[in-house]
């Protein structure tokens, strides 16, 4: 009879226990063992120009252009911490900081991993929103002006769309994808107009705009992605934007787990420089794309309880189909 008591009794010491050695790791990694003092600077209200040009000299925005391929070279833009990217750092550490919060995502996140992909966690719980590059990094990436308007933008594996609204202004119609539901939830809320992973392709329009932002090293087949998405832009005026972490480690989430996708884009070079040079030269010119303009951005995510927030090196490109691109392979 004691049994049940028994269980009721180890379940809560488990979940005392583990509450316990989440807050103790939170200690660790507040108060007095500051993760980075050059971060920490970031997130205080009165910045001096002094702290902030060192911000800049982060790696994160570090290119050596000498070290492109001569075609790609000229095409580099440099890109550096601005007012977008900063409020989204300090709204991450914010919620870092939310400690009850940041107890039940634990807590849900260890439960549900077995079973459900991260990125369907992070939309059931409101988490973990990306951040790939400001309104205006997005308006100087396309040479375009504040006022400039085009008539549809869509959004590949758009997430929970936070990203989506830095471009929202320049657009009448937005569409967007996403697989995960709860984030689809998200989209929907958002007024977006959400499509099909295989409807996209097929509505009987084109678009002015499709971004595609760090989903070409998780989907199964890059190339026939590429080929998709060259077909589906306005044709001479078209424009895709793709951002791509590097170094290029591709892998497919299915449920919890990660897999190899069927179709392993291999890169050459092992810096930064080089995998840009040999996206920009083998991948993209092979399905029939060029190079229009490329930076370097930090690819950022909220945080957790065990850190402010997560980034990833990022190359964004714009990329315009080729005049010659009929003699592409198909």
């Amino acid at each position: 009879m004691c049994h049940p008591q028994l269980r009721t009794l180890i379940f809560v010491a488990w979940v005392v226990g583990y509450v316990a050695f989440l807050l103790s790791i939170r200690r660790m990694w507040t108060g007095r063992y500051v993760r980075s003092p050059l971060v920490r600077s970031l997130f205080v209200d009165m910045l001096s120009d002094r702290e902030v040009a060192a911000i800049e000299t982060l790696e994160w925005y570090r290119c050596s252009p000498d070290l492109l391929g001569e075609s790609v070279r000229p095409m580099f833009i440099q890109s550096h911490l601005d007012s977008g990217t900063k409020a989204f750092l300090k709204q991450s550490v914010e919620k870092s900081g939310w400690m009850f919060t940041q107890l039940y995502h634990s807590f849900l996140s260890t439960v549900l991993s077995p079973v459900v992909s991260r990125t369907s966690i992070n939309g059931f719980l409101g988490r973990g929103s990306m951040f790939v590059f400001s309104a205006e990094q997005f308006q100087r990436l396309l040479q375009i002006g504040s006022e400039w308007r085009a008539e549809r933008l869509l959004d590949l594996g758009a997430g929970d769309g936070g990203v989506t609204e830095m471009m929202r202004a320049h657009f009448r119609e937005i569409y967007a994808t996403e697989v995960s539901l709860p984030m689809k939830w998200h989209l929907q809320r958002r007024n977006f107009k959400v499509l099909g992973i295989d409807e996209w392709q097929h509505t009987g329009f084109q678009y002015d705009v499709i971004s595609c932002l760090n989903l070409l090293d998780r989907c199964d087949d890059p190339l026939h992605l590429l080929q998709d998405i060259k077909r589906s832009l306005v044709p001479k005026t078209g424009r895709l934007i793709l951002a791509a972490v590097l170094p290029f480690q591709p892998y497919v989430e299915i449920g919890g787990q990660w897999q190899r996708p069927k179709e392993h884009l291999k890169l050459q070079g092992k810096t930064w420089e080089e995998q840009v040079t040999n996206l920009s030269n083998e991948v993209f010119q092979s399905v029939g794309f060029e190079v229009e303009a490329v930076t370097r951005l930090p690819y950022l995510c909220e945080g957790d309880m065990y850190n402010d927030y997560y980034v990833l090196d990022d190359a964004v490109f714009v990329l315009k189909a080729s005049d010659n691109s009929e003699k592409s392979v198909h």
